[in-house]
């Protein structure tokens, strides 16, 4: 690494982890909620914010164009407290009541919590989605989680330590499994064999990934994540999707979770086609109930 480099990597960490120390010597909601404004002040002059008005035209055509950027800036509030909350994990964890399982998934979960066997967890940018996997840590499953890399060596290190609570089965890192073929394949052998031996693995899977499956999302098709239904297929894994829905502005949330059924036919591109298409279906519904809760500025239509 050159000198240079180096020099702009750790001033980068440094600027970060002011910032964390500014949002830890305040109460919590009141550094989300300043996050919030900012992002929802700032955002709108990113280029990502063309392209959420874009997505969101997509998907709902029928509205305004008045509406479809509120949905906009409320998501730009969102993404701006989870980035708050991720410096904060700990803080939140500490707090048993800003966390709660859905009447009936609690009573679904309760069922399974001892004995899930190998799992894949799949959820979306929803919420503040870091929570997602929360519930299967509390019941002791230990998940890990697929994470994409940081470029700043020491960011990318103290971003792992704030999710280790999060996530005791680890963090993998991925070069990548929505970028190139040969990387994804690297990935996907890696977790196979986590999942595998018995690991329970959490990823995200709702964008665009161009070596993927097209199946319907808001009526298009959308190139989308088969690692999930490749590797429960073939190692006899369970699929749990997952969604984390804050309530109202606060940093407080919601977890609802549903098993989706794997397949195993004679014909396997069609059981991998039907588990991805149904991943989609029911993002989407998710998405329509809180569209504001979703990440829009992300691809995913290509």
């Amino acid at each position: 690494m050159s000198t240079l480099k180096d020099l702009r990597y750790r001033l980068e960490y440094a600027a970060l982890r002011s910032i964390a120390a500014l949002l830890n010597a305040v109460p919590l909601e009141v550094g989300a909620n300043v996050s919030a404004k900012a992002w929802r002040l700032i955002a709108p002059y990113d280029r990502r914010h063309r392209r959420a008005l874009e997505n969101i035209a997509i998907a709902f055509p029928e509205k305004t164009a008045k509406e479809r950027e509120a949905i906009a800036l409320a998501m730009w509030e969102n993404l701006g407290r989870v980035m708050a909350e991720t410096m904060q994990i700990d803080r939140i964890l500490a707090d048993p009541s800003r966390i709660k399982l859905t009447p009936l998934t609690d009573k679904v979960f309760a069922r399974y919590k001892n004995k899930m066997g190998s799992v894949i967890g799949v959820t979306l940018h929803m919420g503040n989605w870091e929570f997602a996997a929360w519930p299967m840590t509390v019941a002791g499953n230990n998940p890990a989680a697929v994470y994409r890399t940081v470029k700043n060596p020491y960011v990318d290190r103290y971003l792992r330590h704030l999710r280790r609570h999060l996530y005791p089965g680890g963090l993998l890192g991925k070069g990548s499994i929505d970028g190139s073929a040969e990387e994804g394949q690297k990935t996907a052998r890696l977790i196979m064999d986590f999942v595998r031996q018995g690991g329970r693995l959490g990823l995200v899977c709702d964008l665009h990934d161009r070596t993927g499956i097209p199946v319907p999302f808001f009526g298009r098709p959308a190139r989308s994540v088969t690692i999930p239904a490749l590797i429960a297929r073939r190692v006899g894994a369970r699929i749990w999707m997952g969604r984390c829905l804050r309530i109202g502005k606060e940093s407080r949330f919601t977890i609802e979770l549903k098993e989706l059924k794997v397949p195993r036919t004679a014909n396997a591109a069609d059981d991998v086609r039907w588990i991805t298409a149904e991943m989609q279906k029911q993002f989407e519904a998710w998405v329509r109930e809180a569209p504001e809760q979703w990440s829009w500025n992300n691809r995913r239509w290509g």
